[in-house]
C-alpha cells in the first residue's frame, strides 16, 4: 500500500517531528550533552518509523517536498538579509583560507574513498562514489555522477551513491555538535567582543520583545522579494551559461536589500528575520531526515558503515586540526569547525543546524554564519568538479 504526504500534511508531520526531536533530545542526556539539532533527532526516527513500515507491514509513504524546496530559499535569503558589508570584509581572508581547505578535504575524501575500494578488491569508481561526491556533494551530485558511472557500466552506482549521501547526511548532523563544543570546552573560547555586540543591537529585551504584525507582514514581502528576484536573476544568468543554485541568488539578493537599508538609514526588524531563518531552517531539515528512504541502505551496509567511518575521520582531523587552527583556534574557528563537519559530510543545511545548536547555547557567531554558506553555496560544488575529474584521469581509472 502506498500513501502520499503532501501540501500542508507534509507541514504537520514536520513539526511535529520537531517537537518530538526536542522532547527527545532533552531526555536523552547523551544527545543534548553533545548539542544534536532537535530535526536531526526527530528527523531520524521518523525515517526510522517509515522504514519499519515498508518492511515489516509493506506500507510505503512518500513525501512531497516541495515547501521544503521553498524553506531552503527562505532560510538562506534571511542569511543574506544578516550580512553586513562590514562582516563581508572580516570574512574576506577566512573565507579565502576555508575554500583551500574545502579543496585538500575532497582531495583526502575521494583518496580515503579510492584507497579502501582498491584494497578491498573494488571498483575504483565505487571509492570515488563514496568520497566527495557524495559527501561533500550530497545526493544531486550523487544521483548525477551515480547515472554516469551506471552508463558506463558500474552496477549499482547511483543507488550506491545515493546510500552514501543518505548516511553522510546522518553522520555530519551527528558529529558537527561534538567537536564544535568539545574544542570551545577544551579551549575554554568564548564570542568574540564584535560578535557579543551584533548581537547586543536588540538587546537584553529580545527574549520577551514581542514582534509586531507590521514586523511580520514586512519580513515576509522582504522573503518574497529575495526569492522571487533571485529566481530572475538566476534564469537570466541561465541564459548567459552561468547557472548558480538558487538559494544562492536568493542569498545575494538578500545581502544586496540589507546593505541598501542601511544606506537609506531604513531599519529592517531583524528579530523577525532571525526568528524566520530558524524556522524556516529547522522545517527544511526536518523534511530532509523524515523523508530518507532507510531501507535502501540495507543491502549494503557493510561497506558503507566501513566508507562512513572513514569519511567521518577524514573530517574531523580537517575540522580540528585545520579549520580550527588555521582559522584563529577562537571561537568563531570552533563553530565554524563545527559547520565544516556538515559541509564535508551532508550539506549546507547541516552545517548550518550545527552551528546553530552551537550558538544556541554557546553565544554568537556572526562570521561563521556568513563564510560557511558561502563555501557550501558556490565553492565547494566548482572545487568538487575539478578533482572529480583529477581523479578521473588516474591510471587506475584507466586500468578499471
Amino acid at each position: 500500500m502506498g500513501i502520499k504526504v503532501e501540501n500542508l500534511d507534509v507541514l504537520i508531520v514536520a513539526i511535529l517531528v520537531l517537537y518530538l526531536g526536542r522532547m527527545v533530545t532533552k531526555k536523552v542526556r547523551f544527545l543534548d550533552h553533545y548539542n544534536i539539532p532537535h530535526a536531526v533527532t526527530g528527523g531520524i526516527i521518523c525515517s526510522l518509523v517509515v522504514a519499519l513500515l515498508q518492511g515489516g507491514w509493506d506500507i510505503r509513504i512518500r513525501f512531497d517536498l516541495q515547501l521544503r524546496d521553498l524553506f531552503l530559499l527562505f532560510f538562506f535569503s534571511t542569511i543574506g538579509l544578516g550580512a553586513k558589508l562590514r562582516t563581508l570584509a572580516e570574512g574576506g581572508k577566512t573565507l579565502a583560507i576555508l575554500t583551500v581547505v574545502a579543496a585538500l578535504l575532497l582531495v583526502l575524501q575521494n583518496s580515503a574513498g579510492v584507497g579502501i575500494a582498491l584494497l578491498s578488491g573494488a571498483h575504483p569508481g565505487y571509492g570515488l562514489l563514496a568520497g566527495s561526491i557524495s559527501f561533500a556533494g550530497g545526493h544531486g551530485t550523487a544521483i548525477a555522477w551515480g547515472q554516469l558511472a551506471a552508463d558506463a557500466g558500474l552496477k549499482g552506482a547511483e543507488e550506491f551513491g545515493v546510500a552514501c549521501a543518505t548516511f553522510g547526511l546522518i553522520a555530519g548532523g551527528l558529529i558537527g555538535g561534538p567537536v564544535g563544543g568539545w574544542l570551545i570546552k577544551k579551549y575554554r573560547l568564548t564570542p568574540t567582543t564584535d560578535s557579543a555586540g551584533e548581537a547586543a543591537e536588540e538587546p537584553a529585551e529580545e527574549p520577551c520583545q514581542p514582534v509586531h504584525i507590521d514586523d511580520v507582514l514586512g519580513t515576509l514581502l522582504i522573503l518574497a522579494v529575495c526569492v522571487t528576484a533571485g529566481d530572475l536573476v538566476n534564469r537570466y544568468l541561465s541564459m548567459q551559461g552561468l547557472a548558480l543554485p538558487g538559494f544562492l541568488t536568493a542569498m545575494m539578493v538578500g545581502i544586496l536589500i540589507t546593505n541598501l537599508a542601511d544606506v537609506f538609514d531604513k531599519k529592517l526588524s531583524m528579530v523577525a528575520i532571525d526568528r524566520a531563518g530558524e524556522l524556516s531552517l529547522q522545517l527544511f531539515l526536518a523534511m530532509s531526515l523524515m523523508s530518507m528512504q532507510l531501507w535502501s541502505l540495507v543491502g549494503a551496509a557493510g561497506p558503507l558503515l566501513v566508507m562512513v567511518l572513514a569519511q567521518t575521520l577524514v573530517i574531523t582531523l580537517v575540522a580540528v586540526y585545520l579549520v580550527f587552527v588555521i582559522t584563529g583556534r577562537n571561537y568563531d574557528s570552533a563553530v565554524m569547525s563545527s559547520g565544516f563537519c556538515g559541509l564535508g559530510l551532508g550539506a549546507t543545511p547541516v552545517a548550518i543546524a550545527n552551528m546553530t545548536a552551537i550558538t544556541s547555547k554557546f553565544g554568537p557567531s556572526p562570521k561563521a554564519f556568513l563564510v560557511i554558506p558561502l563555501i557550501g553555496a558556490f565553492f565547494i560544488d566548482l572545487l568538487n568538479a575539478v578533482i572529480i575529474k583529477f581523479f578521473l584521469s588516474m591510471p587506475f581509472f584507466a586500468a578499471g
